[in-house]
């Protein structure tokens, strides 16, 4: 283990927020409040709001990862004339009727 590794692994965790970080977001792609919406990973089967899911904000797009297994559950890429979103990794997401 060289002296650099543990410096790495503590600027990985301070890039990573939850998903309540990225609210305005989420709002602005769906339309409403989603942070308290719940959704389960196709990966692991764990059932968590989408505030509670991980987001990296830093790369081309945001990416929202599962709280357990940390594989991604959304994707959300904004370009000039589109908004792209992957929810490939949700078996469902809940959003109740009002």
């Amino acid at each position: 283990m060289t002296g650099e590794e543990p410096l790495m692994a503590t600027e990985i965790d301070e890039a990573v927020l939850d998903g309540n970080a990225v609210a305005g977001l989420l709002m602005s792609v769906f339309g409403g409040e989603m942070t308290a919406v719940p959704g389960r990973c196709i990966h692991c089967h764990t059932v968590s709001m989408i505030g509670q899911l991980h987001a990296w904000t830093r790369a081309p797009g945001t990416v929202l990862r599962c709280p357990v297994c940390s594989q991604v559950v959304l994707r959300i890429v904004e370009t000039p004339t589109a908004v792209l979103v992957d929810a490939s990794g949700a078996a469902w997401l809940r959003m109740d009727r009002r």
